[in-house]
């Protein structure tokens, strides 16, 4: 008895020690070269600034924290509060969610495979034998039932590790999905942002078209009245008609806009257009943030939700390399049954009538027309391929931040030079209305002054809207701070699990 008990415990041995091993590559975290800068040239520590609303310089501050509510750097509480209605009613955001309790789901039910498996069975059945294999093939066997019960035991161990690679794998599959939601989060929130501030400019341009159309039609009005009196010829009043007319024209598509824009803004806050009770945003009431955080790039690898998330897919494709080289290697099952049989009811559980059985069995692979080794080339360049989309995702990042510092510096540029043409364009006016006034010009040169103001009151609004759209554009290239999010949020309502 003592030596069965020593052959038994270094059969456990071994096959604890046998399992203790995983084949294939343990995953690392690639390396990559951020380098030390976004940007081929240095850019300033600060942006233009312009003498209007919303033409302040920002500031770039290299290391400081992005916050969660990242957006509230426009200090809009009606923006504020539309946010944080689609955050807590979004479709997408459900999806992701939905999406991670599956593969959560998934490696509960997949982690069942490291223990044993026990079922049990019972059953009664009437049947008739023959006597042939006895020998007796005209031997009369009644008719007769037989019970049974009994309870199975099966366990496969994990030799080689596959099973463990493929746990790995469906662990990896979680992460993937909670960077999927912090993905969704920052999508959600950079495209409210964008769409209200999207809405603001086109209320600026519309107020400021239909302003030039009143300027039109009056200067129309004072052509018509020359005409008659026979002071000018009929082609300047077609030519300020026409004039008219397209002014006219650009206001439909401008309406249009907006009015999709609104209904965009109700769709991403998760309600009808018909339903959403969605506030007016206008610029004004839009505030540039001064100060800009700018993470450092050995930082952005960690917070960008898409990086992290093609991190995932490539730790996936590791362990299934491990998946497809364990498939090469030996698998040891063990089961174990113990019942009764009985041909009545009643004897079922009689001592005489147990049985049991104890096995083992060895499953070697050895010829599979070389399909598990295509497998497992078809693994490892999976991973190549995986590795490749990784790299690239890292580089559209970096590419995504110098894009967003470069536009920047850009909009400021291009604010301060749509002032200066707004100011000198408002001083033509008022001079020329001042002249009128005095009787030193026409009206018409009066009317002509102040077209050309409101039209350049258009090309103001419109560069102020990129500064705050290219605002959000940099929070978004930044990862947006969903990390601090998903650290105050509870477990089951994440965004995702930042890897530091």
């Amino acid at each position: 008895m003592s030596l069965r008990l020593i052959r038994t415990g270094v059969l456990i041995a071994a096959s604890a020690a046998l399992a203790a091993c995983a084949v294939g590559p343990d995953y690392r975290r690639p390396e990559t070269a951020e380098g030390s800068g976004y940007t081929a040239g240095a850019l300033p520590t600060k942006t233009a600034s312009a003498p209007v609303a919303g033409g302040a310089e920002q500031r770039f501050v290299y290391g400081r924290e992005i916050p969660a509510e990242w957006w509230q750097v426009y200090r809009s509480p009606a923006l504020d509060r539309l946010i944080r209605a689609a955050l807590a009613d979004s479709p997408s955001l459900e999806a992701a969610q939905a999406a991670l309790r599956v593969s959560e789901e998934n490696l509960r039910a997949a982690t069942s495979v490291l223990y044993p498996s026990v079922d049990a069975k019972a059953g009664v059945t009437r049947q008739r034998i023959s006597g042939a294999p006895q020998n007796q093939p005209n031997a009369r066997i009644p008719v007769f039932n037989l019970y049974n019960a009994s309870v199975n035991v099966s366990y496969q161990i994990d030799a080689a590790g596959g099973a463990r690679r493929e746990l790995e794998r469906l662990e990896a599959q979680i992460d993937y999905q909670r960077y999927q939601i912090a993905a969704a989060y920052l999508t959600l929130t950079s495209n409210i942002v964008t769409t209200a501030v999207s809405e603001a400019s086109l209320r600026a341009q519309i107020d400021a078209t239909r302003d030039i159309v009143d300027a039109q039609r009056r200067s129309l009005e004072v052509l018509e009245k020359q005409l008659a009196l026979g002071a000018i010829s009929r082609v300047q009043v077609l030519s300020e008609r026409a004039q008219l007319a397209q002014t006219r024209a650009a206001l439909p598509p401008l309406e249009k806009a907006l009015a999709q824009t609104r209904n965009a803004l109700a769709t991403l806050i998760g309600k009808t257009p018909a339903t959403a009770q969605l506030p007016q945003f206008e610029l004004s009431k839009l505030e540039l943030p001064h100060e800009l955080p700018v993470s450092l790039p050995s930082e952005l690898v960690r917070q960008r939700p898409d990086i992290q998330a093609a991190e995932a897919l490539l730790h996936q494709a590791s362990a299934q390399i491990g998946v497809a080289t364990a498939a090469e290697y030996p698998q040891i099952n063990l089961s174990a049954s113990y019942g009764t049989v009985a041909n009545k009811a009643g004897d079922l559980f009689g001592a005489d009538n147990m049985i049991w059985s104890v096995g083992a069995g060895l499953l070697q692979p050895i010829f599979h027309g070389g399909a598990l080794q295509a497998q497992k080339r078809a693994a490892i360049a999976a991973y190549d391929r995986t590795l490749a989309q990784y790299r690239q995702t890292v580089l559209g990042a970096f590419q995504n931040v110098a894009d967003a510092l470069s536009a920047l510096e850009s909009d400021a540029q291009s604010l301060k030079a749509q002032a200066e043409a707004e100011a000198a364009a408002r001083a033509s006016y008022e001079l020329a209305r001042s002249q009128f006034e005095l009787g030193a010009t026409s009206y018409l040169a009066l009317l002509n002054a102040e077209q050309q103001y409101q039209r350049s009151r258009i090309g103001l609004v419109q560069a102020r809207a990129a500064r705050y759209a290219d605002t959000a554009a940099l929070f978004q290239a930044l990862g947006g701070g969903w990390w601090h999010a998903a650290a105050r949020a509870p477990k089951s309502d994440t965004v995702g699990s930042r890897n530091r």
